[in-house]
This record gives C-alpha cells, structure tokens and sequence, in this order.
C-alpha cells in the first residue's frame, strides 16, 4: 500500500519530532511504501575506526 506524499525530493523540511527536533533539511529520497524520506544531515551515525596505512582512524560520521 503506498501513500500519497505531499512532499518530494529536494523540498526543504523540518524535522517535527525525535533527537533532532527542530532541524532543517533537504529531502534526498522519497519511499511513498514505507511512507518514509531520507533527509540530509538527520540522524547521522558516528563509527570509530581503527587506523590503517591508507587511512586515520578516528571517528567517522
């Protein structure tokens, strides 16, 4: 069942609720199934990497 999104990809949104209330954003890809959109710089993750001789370590978002 997909639903009908009232907004598409590259409208600027604001995130409503959860850790990063209050954000703004563009929308960089729309799932009208899931009823989801992904939004840049939202809900970022944050790894730490070992260092290696190509690469630092540290932490990567």
């Amino acid at each position: 069942m997909s639903l009908k999104l009232k907004v598409k990809k590259g409208d600027q949104v604001v995130i409503l609720s959860g850790d990063d209330k209050g954000k703004t954003g563009e929308i960089l890809k729309a799932m009208p199934k899931e009823g989801k959109v992904v939004v840049q710089g939202i809900n970022l993750v944050k790894r730490h990497t070992k260092p290696s001789q190509t690469t630092p370590g540290g932490i990567v978002t």
